[in-house]
């Protein structure tokens, strides 16, 4: 997490007017509902666009352990998505080893320390793509 549950705050407090721009990068807040708690879990993660869709990176920052909010989506692909005053449902998705490559370069221009995060573990870093459901 970036900042945590005051991040979130006042993330959601002001439309993202504190919380979008974060270290030079910008944030999206992403809601995922609990695999075992079934409650909704709210967490401020980097992100790029790419077309239409959102890119995250399920990185924890390299530890061998994938983040909660990657394995709560996994469980439920249906999230919710705030970026800036936009709130929006989507669907989550790990990018394909095809498309990963380009993906993954979007993001580490974004936030160059994920180059860093894969040296710390063994474990496949995911890019995540949000696709807005539109209904």
């Amino acid at each position: 997490m970036l900042f945590g549950k005051e991040h979130v705050d006042r993330y959601i407090a002001t439309n993202g007017a504190e919380g979008h721009e974060w270290q030079g990068t910008t944030a999206l807040l992403l809601t995922t509902i609990g695999r075992k708690s079934g409650e909704p879990r709210t967490t401020p993660l980097i992100y790029q666009r790419h077309g239409d869709d959102l890119l995250v990176v399920a990185s924890k920052g390299g530890s061998d352990q994938p983040p909660l909010w990657y394995l709560n989506l996994r469980e439920n692909p249906e999230v919710e998505v705030q970026v800036l005053g936009d709130r929006f449902r989507a669907r989550a998705r790990t990018a394909t080893p095809e498309e990963k490559p380009e993906l993954w370069s979007i993001m580490t221009a974004a936030w160059p320390a994920y180059d860093e995060y894969t040296k710390k573990t063994d474990r496949e870093i995911p890019v995540v793509v949000l696709e807005r459901i539109t209904s």
